[in-house]
């Protein structure tokens, strides 16, 4: 081998370690970083001196499991954070907080009233049992409309997050097709690329196609397009405020609904899914419930007319704006409106022996007590016996279609508790099947900080020798030159 040969191989030598080693001391950089793929440095021999080629380790089948397990989680935590908020209503059952409870409180009220109806502390009691049943509904339903407004607040902030990340997956894109067309490393393009794939992941439910120069188009898991060469626009228009009733908006993509009962390919997954399920499906049944048991106290505690079976019933105990006609069947948002009469409120300055007497309501034919005996309980035991009869209850509300109105609230609960467990087991599966689909990305693309630095010194002694040859070669030169002169 002629010395001018040896040297040069020494010299490409010493090139191609050094870009091994930079390769190397990227994979010991990024070691911990969940986003980055191992760089692997091959060694190229053409007919020219060695180069070094750098490719990326990658599992697209595992990459694409890991996505679409992402945005399943996502969509089932976005359901269970809001469960978990609207369990909060219910409590224990046993508990005196929960509705269920409350309706048992004011039953055995009533009866403790009917035992003693000339104790006007009882009678207060029972009234004061009342409101505060009431107001439980009053607060379950405020919570409720609070759940969609933060629902809706989040689809918004989805919405904005992913057409930020359309605009960042652009230029990632555009990085990586030009670095491709020039034929230059695009390792940690990619790197980026797939970042921001797995952050729109967590968004909406996404599917990948690899196109010529490494160009990609990614789609909505309802095949809409959300970048094809260029991003597309996700649009979506938050309600500032929601009552019982209110309709909440959808999300488009380029103009198509995407969301709700309107949309004919509506999105999968995805936090934004979820979101939509806690807005227009779970707080809406719940809601639903709540007004049923709201129309059922109503209905069960109202002032019947003594003189005619077919008299008109007006609201008693409790009462509501509409009132004092009875509500019909669904009225929307009665149980944020539901109240004590105040003719049998001492807080509002009426009288609780009108829950002994009836007359809250004007008319002869209200009044049961017309001699005003002390003894009289004849009311309170029906009040009770109306308390505790079973009545029916609409198939859209998902309770049971006849029960008394504690059953029905404990069926509430119980219903609300299925699904938070539901929700809770799903969340549980997703995780494992993401941190499984991630380990065996990780196994495959990731990085072995031992392997690396068992490499660095590979690289090391192979500087090493070069150096050595190429100060060899330089001896021999001086040798030469020295005979020379």
């Amino acid at each position: 081998m002629g010395l001018s040969v040896a040297l040069n191989a020494a010299r490409g030598s010493l090139l191609a370690n050094a870009t091994q080693t930079d390769v190397v001391s990227r994979n010991i950089a990024g070691a911990h970083d969940p986003a980055y793929s191992r760089k692997i440095a091959s060694l190229v021999t053409t007919d020219g001196p060695v180069r070094v080629v750098i490719n990326r380790a990658s599992n697209t089948a595992l990459f694409d499991r890991m996505m679409s397990s992402t945005s399943e989680l996502a969509g089932y935590e976005a359901i269970l954070t809001g469960l978990t908020t609207l369990e909060g209503t219910v409590g224990d059952t046993d508990a005196q907080r929960s509705i269920a409870a409350k309706v048992g409180i004011l039953n055995s009220a009533l009866g403790d009233a009917a035992n003693q109806p000339n104790d006007v502390n009882l009678a207060k009691a029972a009234v004061a049992a009342a409101r505060d049943l009431a107001r439980a509904l009053n607060q379950a339903s405020d919570t409720v409309q609070a759940a969609r407004l933060s629902a809706d607040q989040e689809i918004a902030e989805s919405v904005a997050t992913i057409n930020d990340l359309l605009g960042k997956f652009d230029a990632a894109n555009k990085a990586v097709v030009l670095g491709t067309a020039r034929g230059d490393d695009i390792s940690d393009a990619l790197d980026n690329r797939d970042k921001i794939l797995t952050q729109l992941s967590q968004e909406i439910g996404i599917s990948t196609v690899v196109r010529e120069n490494n160009d990609m188009a990614i789609y909505a898991d309802n095949g809409s397009p959300l970048f094809e060469r260029q991003p597309r626009t996700v649009t979506f228009e938050p309600t500032s405020a929601f009552a019982a009733g209110t309709t909440g908006k959808a999300v488009f993509i380029d103009g198509m609904r995407v969301t709700g009962n309107g949309s004919l390919m509506p999105l999968q997954s995805g936090r934004i899914v979820g979101q939509m399920t806690i807005r227009d499906e779970v707080t809406v049944t719940y809601q639903k419930q709540l007004d049923a048991i709201a129309a059922g106290l109503i209905n069960a505690l109202s002032e019947t007319d003594k003189t005619s079976a077919i008299g008109a019933a007006r609201a008693g105990l409790f009462t509501y704006p509409g009132g004092p006609a009875l509500p019909g069947a669904g009225i929307t948002g009665l149980a944020h409106t539901i109240r004590v009469n105040a003719a049998a409120d001492p807080e509002q300055g009426g009288n609780p022996f009108t829950l002994r007497d009836g007359g809250m309501n004007a008319g002869a034919q209200y009044l049961y007590n017309d001699t005003q005996a002390a003894a009289f309980s004849d009311h309170l035991n029906a009040l009770r016996a109306a308390l505790g009869a079973e009545r029916p209850f609409a198939a859209a509300s998902e309770l049971p279609a006849s029960a008394s109105l504690q059953t029905a609230a404990a069926a509430s609960a119980s219903w609300l508790e299925a699904a938070r467990k539901a929700a809770s087991l799903q969340v549980d599966k997703e995780s494992a099947v993401l941190d499984s689909a991630s380990t065996a990305l990780s196994n495959t693309t990731g990085v072995n900080r031992d392997e690396e630095v068992a490499s660095m010194l590979q690289l090391e002694k192979s500087y090493a020798a070069s150096a050595k040859l190429i100060a060899t070669v330089n001896a021999m030169i001086q040798s030469l030159l020295d005979a020379v002169r």
